[in-house]
């Protein structure tokens, strides 16, 4: 069955709400509690659970182990995840020394660039160049990729990739750039979501109060 990406972003807080009950030593959850947990209905946790004949008892709940290990096969997690990264300037070094991947299971495992002034083939996530990028994704069956390269430069990259293994990439660049059936393609606008928020606090902070 077919899930749009509502639902499996749905999935994967429920996996995580879920993660960290288990490291507090539950053993059940009620949809109810999930529900609490990421600010839906019940009867919407139930629905998704139901799609993916992910089942529990009225009244005893869902076993929270079951229902984890359950998820770690629906969202790929018992897979190992790995991702590369093209454009290694501050930004996308900064991503290659996140923390949190490793925490969720996600390793970065190369980075690409043009500039021979930051390309070092030894470091511990080596930077090598971008001509050798299609080698290393067949090698590696590379699925994932972020995009943090100027504005002009990532719709040539996007089309390139999709001749390769690649099937989704997390793109950072400026340019919004259009998913298809086969191939995913999340837009983060950094600048636009900061932008956004001051956008949200203002409307907050200037509407008339009731009294």
């Amino acid at each position: 069955m077919n899930a749009n990406q509502e639902v499996i972003r749905r999935l994967s807080r429920y996996r995580n709400v879920m993660q960290k009950m288990k490291g507090l030593g539950l053993i059940k959850v009620f949809s109810d509690n999930l529900a609490d947990a990421i600010g839906v209905s019940s009867s919407l946790v139930r629905k998704d659970f139901s799609m993916f004949d992910l089942t529990g008892n009225k009244r005893g709940g869902y076993r929270i182990d079951d229902l984890v290990s359950k998820l770690n096969v629906l969202l790929g997690k018992d897979k190992k995840q790995r991702i590369i990264i093209i454009g290694c300037g501050k930004l996308g070094r900064a991503l290659m020394n996140h923390n949190g991947f490793p925490r969720v299971g996600i390793r970065v495992i190369a980075g690409f660039d043009s500039d021979p002034e930051v390309l070092d083939a030894e470091a511990p996530i080596p930077i090598l160049h971008i001509k050798t990028i299609k080698e290393f994704i067949v090698k590696n069956k590379i699925r994932v990729v972020a995009l943090t390269v100027p504005e002009p430069a990532a719709h040539g990259l996007v089309d390139m990739l999709k001749k390769t293994w690649v099937k989704g990439v997390i793109n950072f660049s400026p340019l919004p750039l259009k998913s298809s059936e086969d191939f995913i393609i999340h837009n983060v606008n950094i600048e636009q979501e900061i932008e956004n928020l001051f956008y949200n606090i203002h409307f907050a902070e200037n509407q008339p109060s009731d009294s």
